[in-house]
């Protein structure tokens, strides 16, 4: 299925959760928040949460700085 993560498209198997599309752009799992369609979604519910086709998913990682 076709998704998109943080504007790019991305072929991911049907059934495949959030987890795995932020694994698709970091390993970090610190730091990192998810939107699903504009929806934030809890860490705690990234892998019981199924992509379908033509979601949009954004992840974003904290960079520390100033």
């Amino acid at each position: 299925m076709k998704v998109t993560i943080n504007g790019v498209p991305h072929d991911l198997p049907a059934g495949a959760s959030v987890a795995r599309a932020v694994q698709q752009l970091t390993p970090a799992v610190a730091g990192v928040a998810v939107a699903l369609n504009d929806e934030v979604v809890r860490r705690g519910a990234w892998e019981s949460t199924t992509l379908a086709e033509d979601d949009r998913v954004e992840v974003l990682t904290a960079v520390q700085g100033g």
